[in-house]
């Protein structure tokens, strides 16, 4: 048997919860114990959790072009000195209530980047941040049948303004090299393209 984790979700006891904060996202004020690994429970502990809803990214990948597309837009997050707070990332979009990945997955390649796709390849899912917020993203690489390349796109109700690029894969990977990519869904994504992206192309072509 392989590794696994010393403990599961029965190991936390949820003493408290409250909502602290609720705006175009929320925090949840949580006090709880849990088991420690030295035996016994922890003292009591009160974090607070950033509630934003889970995530689904796709990579929109070309094979007969051998190129990807991708997305360039501002983050306020990366507001930071004199860096640039835009960036160059897959398309992603949150989980709504009844949606499944797939679904988010073809409503946001259009919105974003008016891109179809056809097959899916499942990448990684994963917590991007769980020292403090409780989403996970779920990531995809897709085929590219048609992508609105040079435009920009996005919804003007959610003050979106995307402009829609095609790269060559390999000139992708040199930026993943030279440490260009600084957004996370597409760095993870990309790694795992550096891994997989010969054999993906030739059972997509």
């Amino acid at each position: 048997m392989g590794f696994s984790l010393r403990f599961g979700a029965d190991a936390v006891r949820v003493l408290e919860e409250q909502q602290a904060f609720d705006g175009h996202f929320s925090v949840r004020r949580v006090t709880l114990q849990h088991r420690c690994f030295g035996g016994g429970w922890s003292a009591p502990l009160t974090r607070e959790v950033f509630e934003r809803g889970d995530a689904v990214g796709v990579l929109p990948y070309d094979p007969v072009e051998d190129c990807l597309i991708l997305i360039e837009q501002f983050r306020p997050g990366a507001m930071r000195g004199y860096d640039s707070p835009w960036m160059l990332e897959l398309v992603a979009g949150v989980v709504e209530p009844g949606e499944s990945d797939r679904e988010v997955v073809h409503r946001e390649a259009l919105e974003e980047a008016d891109c179809e796709l056809s097959e899916l390849e499942p990448i990684a899912s994963y917590y991007p941040s769980a020292g403090a917020c409780s989403e996970q993203v779920r990531l995809f690489c897709g085929r590219v049948t048609r992508a609105g390349v040079g435009g920009v796109h996005g919804l003007e109700s959610e003050g979106e303004d995307i402009l829609v690029h095609a790269i060559p894969r390999l000139e992708v990977l040199q930026m993943l090299r030279e440490d260009r990519i600084p957004n996370g869904h597409t760095l993870v994504a990309l790694q795992w393209l550096a891994l997989h992206g010969e054999s993906l192309r030739e059972r997509w072509s």
